[in-house]
Formats: structure tokens, sequence, C-alpha cells
């Protein structure tokens, strides 16, 4: 199971040099987050909460929600919150897609979009360009840096991954650039056949991920944006067992009441006797799957650190914070305040150490 507190330092040289061709002054920018060009040289992997605070600041300094990826011009701060708002009540997936296709054609700065297509079996999500884009898309691709196209179509996997609480697992990813030297970070990064020298460059995935609902809500979307784009970098989890497909229809909305044993078993096709007896199997069980979910989605928003204490209390769906402080101690061994307070959580945001 890869690792999902971290991500590969591409990501961050990536970055890094993006900032640099554009003028901006990148060793003030490391220096605010408290790191350093050779910190970064020297690792392989990089923490993906603290890199997802760097490209905040990066972000916000540009002044472009879309900087390093794909967009057409700078896409102005805000733009995405609202693209998010336009679709998450929308019914499936495959209407979410659409819908953030949409929003793509009236926003403004960028002239690019996600383009879907359903046929049979699959379907697939291309870059496309907007009606009203001024450029050939077709020449803006092959004029384009791989990295960027890479980190377009990735953030893309993974925000529809996000959406579902599910890893749509990939048929295959095209580029139309020829095949890099780091074709093994590109088959890391999508889990999946990756071709080059392609006429397109997009992911094609099974379609009945499009008939998914959308599990998410105005809640768990509001914290999705204070941490965001670190859901958007980290690899979805590749894990297929019973166990995980029971944590991800749980998810980390503790807003809204949790689902029964009988709602699981019944979104899984099973009975519930049969869910159990397989969760018995591996290991596991509902009631045990439940208390880890809470809380790691406690620890997850705790390392967070845009979020209050009582934000993260609200968000685990106590009315009271007193009860979240005696809940989160149950579970660590340590009241809130003095969870960071902690060298654990001083690590963490020094990108030391990945998540549990």
């Amino acid at each position: 199971m890869k690792n999902r507190g971290m991500v590969s330092t591409n990501y961050v040289r990536h970055l890094l040099n993006q900032a640099r061709s554009q003028g901006y002054d990148v060793d003030s920018l490391l220096q605010e987050a408290g790191l350093s060009s050779d910190a970064i040289d020297k690792r392989a992997e990089f923490a993906a909460d603290t890199f997802g605070q760097l490209y905040q600041r990066m972000m916000w300094i540009a002044q472009d929600e879309y900087f390093g990826m794909l967009g057409g011009g700078k896409v102005p701060n805000g733009t995405f919150r609202m693209m998010c708002y336009s679709i998450i009540h929308a019914k499936t997936l495959e209407k979410a897609i659409y819908r953030a296709s949409d929003f793509h054609e009236i926003c403004r700065g960028t002239q690019v979009k996600p383009l879907l297509v359903r046929k049979g079996r699959y379907a697939k999500v291309s870059i496309a360009a907007t009606s009203a884009a001024s450029l050939d898309i077709d020449e803006m691709l092959r004029n384009e840096q791989p990295e960027r196209i890479r980190t377009s179509l990735s953030m893309w996997h993974n925000f529809i991954c996000w959406l579902i609480g599910s890893r749509v697992d990939l048929k295959a990813v095209y580029f139309g650039f020829d095949e890099p030297q780091d074709t093994a970070t590109y088959q890391q990064i999508f889990q999946s056949e990756v071709r080059f020298c392609q006429h397109d460059s997009a992911f094609v995935f099974p379609a009945y991920y499009l008939d998914y609902p959308i599990v998410h809500t105005d809640d768990s979307l509001r914290v999705f944006l204070k941490t965001a784009p670190y859901q958007l970098i980290v690899t979805v989890n590749d894990d297929r067992s019973l166990t995980s497909q029971v944590v991800a229809l749980l998810g980390r909305d503790f807003t809204r009441e949790v689902l029964s044993a009988e709602e699981v078993a019944g979104r899984l096709n099973m009975s519930v006797s049969t869910l159990r007896r397989r969760l018995m199997e591996e290991g596991s069980s509902y009631q045990k799957i439940k208390d880890e979910c809470r809380k790691q989605a406690a620890i997850e928003y705790m390392n967070s650190p845009q979020l209050s204490i009582n934000d993260v209390a609200s968000l685990m769906g106590f009315e009271e914070p007193s009860a979240f402080f005696r809940s989160f101690k149950k579970w660590t061994g340590m009241t809130p305040g003095s969870y960071r307070k902690s060298d654990e959580y001083r690590a963490r945001l020094a990108g030391m150490v990945a998540d549990a």
C-alpha cells in the first residue's frame, strides 16, 4: 500500500522550477516554509501536507489558482472554490464532470477544460480548449512542459476520486509527448498503463464509475478547500480489500449520521451477515473500522493548522468541544491542545514524517 502522506520530490522540484522560470524568489518562498533547496535535493519523497502548504503559498503569490497546471492564462484565486460549489450537489460523478466542464466555459482566466466522453464500457477525460479559447489546443500541448500536463491530469484524476470517496481505477493514460526518462514516475502516479506519442492527453477508466454518487457535503467541502491541494496531490490508496471499501463509504464527513452496518452492506450488494463474516476474515469488524475512521479523520484534521480545534470538533460532529476533547484523548492519549504542542505534530509540519 502506498504511503498516502508522501509525494515524489519531483512534484516539489516542478513547482519550484515553474516559480523560478516566472521570476519569483524561490529562496524566499522556501525560507517562509522553513525549507531549503539542499534539504529537498536530498529527499526522494516529501511530506504531502507540507507540499500542499507550499503550493497554497505559491498560488497566492502568483495570484493564479492553476499555477503549475494547464490553464491558458492566470486563473483568479477563488475560481476552484466556486467550481466545487457548483458541482458538489450533483447526483453522480458524470453530472459533476459535465458541470465542471461547463464552469470552465464561463470562468475568467482559463482557456482549457476537462472534457468527458462516455462510450460503451469506458469513459475518457481529456484536456480540451474552451469554446472561447484563443489558442490551438494541439499546438499548446506540443509546446507545453510534460510535467504541467502530467500534473493537470493527475490532479483531475485525484479530484474525481475524492468526489466519490473511492479510487477510480484507470485503464490507461495517454500523453502526446515523447516518452520521458522517468517513465516509472508516471506509472507510480497513475498506477495504470501509460502510453506516450499519442494523439491525445487523457485518462481512460471504466464507465460505471460515472454512475457513482457524490459523497461529500458542504461541510466536508469546506475542509477540502482549506487543505487543498493536499487531496489533489496524494496518490489515492490502491487497497482493494473489503475493509478499504467500507472505509471509503464511511468517508471523512462526520457532521452527518454515520452509515449503519445494514446501509453499508446494502451499498455493497451483500447481506449484513456476509459483511461481518468477510470483515472478520480480514481481521476487522464494522465497529472497529468506524472507530478507526473517526480517529484518523480527527488526526488528519488536527494536522491541518488552518483548522482551529473548535473547527475540528464541529467537523467531527461534536456539538460541544469538551466531548471532542475527551474522545480525542481516548483515541490518542493526548488532548487536542497537547497534540498540537507535541513533537509528532511539529515534525509533520516540518515534513519530517508521513501520516500513519
